[in-house]
């Protein structure tokens, strides 16, 4: 472990032992877990320089490119040993034996030790994840001083208390362009988010006559694949090397991709490709399970796409299929999970099991990751009990619906979620923090006749990003009173390279 810090570590942003006279903790969305400050202060100059081994010269022109971004000046990229560099630099360490016991495995995958003096910047981490983490906490420290280069000199010590950290955009109903997936990708990361799930298709719910056959879908893959054709949407789409774009870009920043192809139900986009694997001879968003070919269909398109996936994850769906038309649901559920397992992914899945039967979870397979998105059909509680592996999106507290009149339609109250939620809580549901991977909320644009754009969405959520960001990576009451954070995060911006969003000047 990291020798010159104790085996446990306090789960606050203050000093070990009596007050110091050191400097405060400087504030970070999301907050240090711990430092230890010491007098003075680093100034970047233009003649400080970038460090970084030769495993990571592409990193360190990244972060060379975001601080000129941030603070103005365009520092040089040193390729060395960054151990054994001297001089007012600021230096990145890769090293996999960097430990601290008190962090365990969070610290091992996503942790990092950021050390101030008034002679250079060390940030340690063991892995690239870690040093990047690392990396956005420099950024924001000096995006709060005056002239955006100051840092106070003490050490840092980081990791996440929760695994899961992130947000779902439904891009099925609604078409978000792949600058925008590209900006959200970065936003993200600059908040030490770390997953991004992406609902890839579905269609209108709401419908005079329950007739889906003329009902707004969208898919929004689009393959190459002549046997493909006509599946992907007209009105927007992501091609091959759009979502190799966004893989680079999410791999480079701690960010995990989960793709989200959702059946059988709302699945009107497939449905409207091929009426005949639909129930009621395809005027359905519901697939006829019942039809062997439905789910051979879905297997096809899991097997022609999961290849552009890096992400070891991938989402099938499986939630809000009618309870009436459920008698082969459980084996559908099971044959796509075991299809993705053996396309090299873990799958994952909305959880059904509480409203789709007596039995609850007997009969399903177990190895999939769950979101927890509803009490009657899969709450918190039921999913701890059942020993799954859950993540709380509870629709109750984590969604929103721009502009309709339930679920949030101007957005969370990020002043009650900062102050009174918890990750393991839910619509009077509670877990032990032990038992839950962590917590996303989520965007979902029911309302597909309304007239709103991207940036309209972005505007709605634009604040609850660093308060979720705030609640999993530290899954306590805050010190900092909301007002105060409110203002740290206007200070602290969205980050760097945005193009579609942007942080005011």
């Amino acid at each position: 472990m990291n020798s010159s810090l104790p085996e446990t570590l306090p789960d606050t942003a203050t000093p070990i032992g009596p007050p110091a006279l050191g400097n405060p903790a400087p504030v970070v969305i999301p907050a240090l877990r711990h430092w230890t400050g010491d007098d003075g202060h680093f100034e970047v100059a233009a003649a400080t320089r970038i460090v970084v081994d030769p495993s990571n010269v592409s990193f360190g022109h990244a972060f060379a490119a975001d601080l000129a971004e941030t603070i103005g000046l365009d520092l040089a990229v040193v390729i060395a040993s960054p151990a054994a560099t001297a001089g007012r630099d600021i230096r990145f360490i890769l090293d996999p034996a960097n430990h601290v016991e008190a962090g365990g495995e969070r610290y091992k995958r996503e942790g990092y030790t950021l050390t101030v003096t008034a002679s250079g910047v060390v940030i340690t981490a063991p892995t690239p994840t870690g040093l990047f983490f690392g990396s956005r906490t420099v950024l924001q420290i000096l995006a709060q001083t005056a002239f955006r280069n100051r840092m106070p000199s003490g050490t840092a010590v980081d990791w996440p208390d929760h695994e899961a950290r992130g947000f779902i955009l439904d891009v099925g109903r609604r078409f978000f362009t792949a600058e925008f997936i590209k900006d959200y990708i970065k936003l993200m990361s600059f908040y030490k988010l770390n997953r991004f799930q992406i609902h890839l298709n579905d269609n209108q719910i709401f419908t005079d006559n329950k007739d889906w056959t003329d009902a707004y879908a969208g898919f929004r893959l689009a393959s190459t694949n002549p046997a493909f054709n006509g599946l992907a949407s007209t009105d927007g789409s992501y091609s091959r090397a759009d979502w190799d774009a966004f893989e680079d870009i999410a791999a480079a920043r701690g960010v995990t991709l989960i793709p989200e192809i959702d059946g059988p139900a709302h699945a009107a986009a497939i449905i409207h490709w091929r009426p005949e694997v639909g129930h009621d001879n395809g005027k359905s968003d519901h697939l006829d399970l019942q039809n062997p070919a439905s789910t051979q269909l879905m297997k096809e398109i899991f097997s022609e796409f999961t290849p552009w996936f890096r992400s070891p994850e991938v989402n099938f769906g499986a939630d809000e299929y009618p309870r009436h038309l459920g008698t082969d649901f459980r084996q559908y559920y099971n044959d796509i999970a075991a299809h993705i397992r053996s396309l090299g992914k873990t799958p994952s899945a909305w959880g059904s099991f509480s409203y789709m039967g007596e039995d609850g979870i007997a009969g399903y397979d177990k190895d999939v990751v769950i979101n927890s998105w509803n009490n009657d059909w899969y709450g918190l509680e039921a999913a701890a009990a059942d020993g799954m592996k859950f993540i709380n999106t509870n629709d109750d507290t984590l969604y929103v619906v721009p502009f309709a009149d339930y679920y949030h339609g101007s957005g969370l109250d990020n002043g009650a979620l900062y102050a009174d939620w918890l990750p393991h809580q839910a619509a009077g549901q509670e877990v032990r923090p032990e038992q839950i991977m962590g917590a996303m909320f989520a965007v979902w644009n029911d309302l597909v006749d309304k007239d709103y754009s991207e940036l309209d969405v972005h505007l709605l959520i634009e604040g609850t990003f660093p308060v979720v960001a705030q609640k999993t990576w530290a899954a306590r009451s805050p010190s900092l009173p909301y007002p105060a954070f409110a203002e740290a995060a206007g200070a602290i911006g969205m980050g760097p390279g945005l193009t579609v969003i942007s942080t005011p000047a």
